[in-house]
């Protein structure tokens, strides 16, 4: 009897021993490495569409920088009226870095002073101005980066808030996990 139960709590011994390090491995890599993010609303259609799954990669952005065409994660900012409380972030892609300026006109975005080529874009889709780059050229500060939406008329993005601060970004989106038929990695768009 006595080998009987040694041997039952030796067995959960093992187990509750796996169990702590497999926690402890999956909170390290979800803490320091990657996250996973659920895309919310049509702002990245058709990136992404609402209920998409993707990982962030947490890490490159502290050995270097954000680069135009990133799909990036970040806290939303106070003027995107999450409610208070909700950890609120948005996915939106990079269209400008520090140093560049950025005009919408034409139904066009226009950086450095030359027609982006965004050709994830559908044709029928048009740039509109937003209250912060409405009928003015803006120059990118440092430590910004100037984020829009795909699905430009349904976005809210840097053309209504301003630009994104490198310390509210939490990561690269670089793998859909979720809908299994669009598995795959997540590629930055070179312009």
């Amino acid at each position: 009897m006595n080998s009987i139960v040694k041997s039952v709590s030796g067995f959960f011994l093992d187990l509750i021993e796996t169990a702590v390090i497999g926690l402890s491995f999956f909170l390290i890599i979800y803490l320091f490495f990657m996250q996973p993010h659920q895309v919310n609303g049509s702002s990245m259609v058709p990136t992404f569409k609402s209920g998409d799954y993707v990982l962030t990669d947490k890490i490159s952005y502290r050995t270097g920088e954000p680069k135009r065409g990133d799909v990036i994660v970040f806290h939303a900012p106070p003027e995107a009226g999450c409610p208070t409380g909700t950890g609120c972030d948005f996915i939106k892609r990079i269209i400008a870095v520090p140093g560049e300026t950025v005009a919408v006109h034409d139904k066009n975005v226009y950086v450095n002073g030359t027609k982006l080529n965004e050709p994830y874009l559908p044709s029928d889709y048009e740039t509109i101005e937003g209250k912060f780059i409405s009928g003015r050229t803006v120059t990118i500060g440092p430590n910004e980066y100037f984020a829009l939406g795909d699905n430009r008329s349904h976005s809210s993005d840097s053309r209504v808030w301003g630009p994104v601060d490198k310390s509210e970004i939490v990561g690269k989106a670089f793998f859909r996990y979720w809908p299994m038929n669009q598995i795959g990695k997540i590629d930055r768009v070179n312009y």
